[in-house]
């Protein structure tokens, strides 16, 4: 299923994830009121001007440091659809997941990328930039299948014939 494109916001290696959501922000009650921060240490105004359905590109490690869970969940917050990284720490690309956020690790396209600009996701087959068609690796059905849940809980509350959490 082809979706519509994306405007791609270029980031780099190594974003922890205290840049992601900075330390004393976590005291906020609730994330809606944490997302204003997301990224500031980085880049001030990347929460207020990200769009639903933006992509985030970046280089590799992207995740890495502390397990917070608020860091992907803040990311898809945002409305973020998709974080497209050269490689991804381990925890968070479990904590991701777990909380619905469609991550694919690619080589190439943050090496030829330009921020502002659009791609297409054709999930678990392409990602179309420039008129050219990079090909992904597929999520395995049962990440994928997660993923278009929401989540872990919504998708285990579906399997279990009850509602998901809203």
């Amino acid at each position: 299923m082809n979706e519509k494109p994306s405007t791609i916001w270029v980031l780099g290696d190594d974003i922890d994830t205290d840049i992601i959501i900075p330390t004393q922000y976590l005291a906020l009650p609730t994330i809606e009121a944490m997302k204003p921060y997301a990224f500031s240490p980085l880049r001030e105004d990347l929460a207020s001007n990200v769009q639903e359905g933006d992509v985030l590109v970046a280089g590799k490690n992207f995740g890495c440091g502390s397990s917070r869970e608020q860091a992907p969940e803040i990311i898809k917050a945002l409305g973020i659809k998709a974080v497209i990284a050269k490689s991804f720490a381990r925890i968070f690309f479990r904590n991701a997941i777990n909380n619905g956020l469609l991550l694919i690790e690619h080589s190439d396209l943050h090496d030829v990328v330009k921020e502002g600009d659009s791609l297409t996701i054709e999930r678990n087959q392409s990602i179309s930039y420039n008129g050219m068609d990079y090909p992904i690796t597929p999520l395995p059905n049962n990440l994928l299948e997660i993923i278009e849940e929401g989540g872990l809980v919504n998708a285990m509350r579906k399997r279990n014939g009850r509602k998901p959490l809203t």
